[in-house]
């Protein structure tokens, strides 16, 4: 692991999916902030809307990119922005997609997280909308910032989730009956 520059990555959106005609079109659901932490650089990292093409160049170069549905949500957000094939031209582990693959259902990272922490995440993505919207009605930068530390609150617990998983080999959740549960993975 060491010398390995692993990025976890999120983003949030300027619109819902409502607003771009349904999840065929997230292309047009724009980026507010996305965040990154890289393992080199040993910190995170803020991304404006201006600032993409410096968000696809980190996570193209990445050794390996770690998110949450980042594959199926994020990354086509993205292509909005860019001519690159991001799932193609990035190596990644999408630990929901992984998950699932094993599981069978889709798993929310705030389970995965109360569930092997203790811990969940902060607000949620309707939370950070609302924010965009009043940052573009108002011009203020404090709704900003909020969206900022939120988006940078899901990449620390992402990061925390996937440490978790790397040093237990397992994943806790708790089933529809509420039994906590482990599912193994075998990330490296």
């Amino acid at each position: 692991m060491s010398g390995k520059n692993i990025v976890y990555f999120d983003l949030e959106t300027q619109r819902s999916f409502g607003d771009v005609g349904g999840s065929a079109h997230k292309d047009k659901m724009g980026i507010s902030v996305a965040v990154t932490y890289s393992t080199t650089r040993g910190g995170y990292r803020i991304y404006g809307e201006h600032d993409i093409n410096e968000l696809v160049d980190e996570l193209v170069r990445a050794d390996l990119v770690v998110g949450w549905n980042h594959v199926e949500f994020d990354y086509p957000v993205l292509q909005g922005y860019t001519i690159y094939d991001l799932p193609a031209q990035t190596v990644n582990l999408d630990m929901m997609l992984a998950l699932q693959e094993t599981l069978g259902f889709r798993m929310k990272l705030d389970a995965a997280a109360s569930a092997s922490l203790g811990t969940g995440k902060s607000a949620d993505g309707l939370d950070a909308l609302k924010w965009w919207q009043e940052h573009k009605k108002t011009g203020s930068f404090e709704p900003l910032m909020k969206i900022a530390e939120y988006c940078a609150f899901d990449v620390k617990v992402t990061k925390c989730v996937h440490e978790y998983a790397l040093a237990n080999g397992h994943i806790k959740y708790h089933d529809r009956g509420g039994q906590l549960q482990e599912v193994t993975v075998g990330w490296t």
